[in-house]
């Protein structure tokens, strides 16, 4: 009796089976986590101003204070240049960016557009626990304004704009955003101390804008966010210009 028919296809002659994608090994994994982790790192401590613009970073010691290789720390400072923190320079290395008063104008003028975006938004999607936080930021901004410390309320004033810029529920505006304004502090935290005198303004303007965005006027809001980052560079100009006398 003759045997049935196989249901085997047949093998090509020459061919083997193609081999399915290998997964991503447990290092490459964790080389790509320590990367972000030493990139969040570093633009944590230059953002904070830990370290200063200008400051030369030394690929060895700084893998040594954070604990890892070398290799992360090269890639973030690759990320960290993309993004307009670092900059490269051909055989003399890697340096934190010094922003010119040039530079910080048109960084100014990007923001208050964006702002003024932000102000819509947020009037229309802000969620009331969301309103109460920045009315609590403005609360603290208050009881700083006698001692005029301006490292702290720098530290307020970022906080407002950033709970105000995520309330406007659009991440592609609040990637730009935040890209924009961490370039400009590192100008804004190099002449942080120029623009004390003028916490009480700011304060002010702080807390009109959390009611014109509490009353749902997004035209209100887009125009005073608008009219704060502008009056902002006004007043750091004004002051700059004075010590320069």
């Amino acid at each position: 009796m003759a045997a049935p028919p196989s249901t085997t296809r047949p093998r090509s002659a020459g061919r083997e089976p193609v081999a399915a994608p290998a997964a991503p090994t447990i290092e490459l994994l964790r080389e790509h986590s320590l990367t972000t982790l030493a990139q969040q790192e570093l633009e944590r401590r230059i953002i904070g101003g830990e370290i200063a613009a200008g400051t030369k970073l030394n690929e060895v010691d700084v893998a040594g204070a954070l604990g890892v290789s070398r290799g992360p720390v090269r890639e973030a400072f690759r990320a960290l240049g993309q993004a307009g923190l670092v900059r490269v320079e051909k055989n003399r290395g890697v340096f934190v960016r010094q922003v010119s008063l040039e530079e910080a104008n048109e960084f100014y003028e990007v923001r208050a557009a964006l702002e003024g975006l932000i102000g819509t938004l947020a009037a229309r999607r802000i969620a009331i626990d969301e309103i109460e936080q920045l009315r609590g930021v403005v609360r603290r901004m208050h009881a700083l304004q006698k001692g005029r410390r301006a490292e702290e309320y720098f530290a307020l004033n970022v906080e407002f704009h950033d709970l105000l810029a995520r309330a406007a529920r659009n991440n592609a505006l609040l990637a730009n955003y935040r890209g924009v304004v961490n370039q400009l502090d590192l100008y804004r935290r190099a002449t942080i101390t120029r623009g004390s005198g003028h916490i009480p303004q700011s304060t002010a303007e702080h807390e009109a804008i959390v009611e014109a965005v509490a009353a749902r006027d997004e035209t209100r809001a887009a125009r005073l966010l608008t009219e704060h980052v502008l009056g902002s560079r006004e007043r750091l100009q004004r002051a700059l210009a004075m010590n320069d006398v």
